[in-house]
C-alpha cells in the first residue's frame, strides 16, 4: 500500500511557514505569496488526482474508511487554523491575505471532493467542528437563498415549498448549541443538489408534485411534510361521494405513493421513523377504517352538509371541555385507550367523533375528530413523552387521594 502523505506540503504550510509563532510571517516577500498562492493551486488538483488512486487501490472497506476519515479530519483542522489565522494582526497584508484566503478555498475545496465522492466512508455522526459548521451553514445559506429565488421553487405547491424552505432556514440560521453532525450537513447538501436538477415541466395531472417525490426520495420525515402530505391525500380522497369510491381513490394514491423510490441511506431526522415506514402505516390504517366504514355503513363526517355541521358546532361551543394538551397528545391517549378496551366503542372512529367535539385545545376551539384520528399514527417522540408525562402526573393524583 502506497504510504505517501499527500498533505505534507499543506501540512507543512499551516503548522509551519504560516504560523505566526513559529515564523516570522511578516518576512515574506509578495513574490514569495505569489509563489504559494500557485503552489496551492497545483496542490488542490493534485491532491484530489491522487486521493483517488491512493483509495481505489485498496481492496479492504476498512482500510478505505480509515484513510478517508483521517484525512477529512486532517483538512477540519487545517481549515479551523487558516481560518482563525485570517482574522489576526499578521495576515492584514493584501499578499498574505490572498494567500490565507487561498488556502481555505483550498482546504473547503478538498473537504467538498471527499464529502462527495467518498460520503459513505466517513462517520456520519460525528460532531462538526465549530468553525468548519459554520463555513458550511454559510455556503448553504447561499444555495438555498438561489434555490429559493428560481422559478424551481414557484412551480410547487405553495405549502410543500414552505415547509421545505422553513426547514432549510431554520437549519442555517439556527443559534442553538446543539449536537450538529455531518450527517445532518451532508443531508442538506444532498437535498439542495436534488432540488437544483428539478425540472420545471411536469405533468398537471400528477398525482404527487415533482417536489413531494423529490422530498419522498430524499426521506424527508418532517412532522409537518407528514400532516401535508397525508391532509392533502385525504382531502382527495373526500372528495368522493361513496365509501367505496373513496376506498378506490386511496389505493389509486397508495400505488401511485409505493412506486416513489427511496433513496438509501439518507434521513432527515435519523431519530425518527423513515417517513415511508409512517406513511405506509398511515395508507394502511385509513384503508381499515373505510373498510369498516363500508361494512358498518358508518355515514362519514364529511358527507355531511357544511352549514349543518358549522351549527352544530356552534351549539355545542359552550359545552366543550378545554384540553391542555395538544391534538396530537390527546390522540395518542384516546388512540390507546381504544385499544386497551379503556373506552369501549364499535369502532375507534366512534370514540374520536363521539368525545372529540366536546374538546378543545388553548389553540383550537374547534378539533376535527377524523383529522385528530389519523394523527394518532403519526407519533412524534416528543409527544409520546408529553403524552406519558400527563399520565404519570394523573397516576401521582390518583395516589394522593
Amino acid at each position: 500500500m502506497n504510504q505517501t502523505y499527500l498533505l505534507e506540503w499543506l501540512d507543512l504550510l499551516v503548522t509551519f511557514t504560516l504560523n505566526p509563532s513559529k515564523t516570522d510571517v511578516t518576512k515574506i516577500t509578495a513574490v514569495q505569496s505569489k509563489t504559494i498562492i500557485e503552489k496551492t493551486k497545483e496542490q488542490t488538483l493534485f491532491i484530489q488526482s491522487q486521493f483517488k488512486i491512493k483509495v481505489f487501490s485498496l481492496s479492504k472497506e476498512k482500510q478505505i474508511k480509515i484513510i478517508v476519515g483521517n484525512y477529512h479530519s486532517s483538512l477540519i483542522i487545517f481549515l479551523d487554523n487558516a481560518i482563525e489565522r485570517s482574522h489576526t494582526v499578521e495576515f492584514e497584508r493584501f499578499d498574505l491575505k490572498q494567500v490565507i484566503n487561498t488556502l481555505i478555498t483550498c482546504f473547503d475545496e478538498l473537504l467538498s471532493f471527499i464529502e462527495t465522492r467518498f460520503s459513505n466512508y466517513l462517520s456520519l455522526d460525528m460532531r462538526v467542528p465549530a468553525t468548519y459548521l459554520l463555513i458550511s451553514k454559510k455556503k448553504l445559506k447561499q444555495r438555498i437563498d438561489k434555490l429559493k429565488n428560481s422559478s424551481t421553487s414557484a412551480i410547487n405547491g405553495q405549502m410543500a415549498t414552505g415547509i421545505l424552505f422553513d426547514n432549510l432556514y431554520s437549519f442555517v440560521n439556527s443559534k442553538k448549541d446543539r449536537k450538529v453532525t455531518f450527517r445532518h450537513v451532508l443531508y442538506r447538501e444532498q437535498l439542495i443538489k436534488e432540488l437544483q436538477l428539478l425540472k420545471i415541466l411536469q405533468n398537471e395531472d400528477q398525482t404527487n408534485s415533482a417536489l413531494d417525490e423529490i422530498l419522498i426520495y430524499m426521506n424527508f420525515n418532517s412532522r409537518a411534510f407528514i400532516n401535508y402530505f397525508t391532509q392533502r391525500v385525504a382531502d382527495k380522497i373526500n372528495c368522493c361521494e361513496s365509501t367505496a369510491g373513496k376506498i378506490e381513490s386511496l389505493l389509486f394514491h397508495f400505488k401511485e405513493f409505493s412506486q416513489i423510490h427511496c433513496k438509501d441511506g439518507v434521513i432527515l431526522n435519523p431519530h425518527h421513523q423513515d417517513l415511508k415506514t409512517v406513511l405506509n402505516e398511515w395508507f394502511k390504517h385509513e384503508m381499515t377504517y373505510l373498510e369498516k366504514q363500508q361494512h358498518f355503513s358508518v355515514v362519514p363526517l364529511h358527507s355531511m352538509d357544511k352549514k349543518q355541521h358549522q351549527t352544530i358546532t356552534t351549539d355545542k361551543t359552550n359545552e366543550k371541555v378545554l384540553c391542555k394538551l395538544s391534538t396530537d397528545q390527546t390522540a395518542l391517549i384516546l388512540r390507546a385507550s381504544d385499544e386497551l378496551k379503556i373506552l369501549i366503542a364499535k369502532s375507534m372512529n366512534h370514540v374520536f367523533k363521539t368525545i372529540v367535539p366536546f374538546l378543545s385545545t388553548p389553540n383550537k376551539a374547534d378539533l376535527s375528530y377524523d383529522s385528530m384520528r389519523s394523527k394518532s399514527y403519526v407519533a412524534e417522540e416528543r409527544d409520546k413523552e408529553l403524552a406519558i408525562n400527563a399520565l404519570e402526573c394523573i397516576i401521582k393524583k390518583i395516589k394522593s387521594y
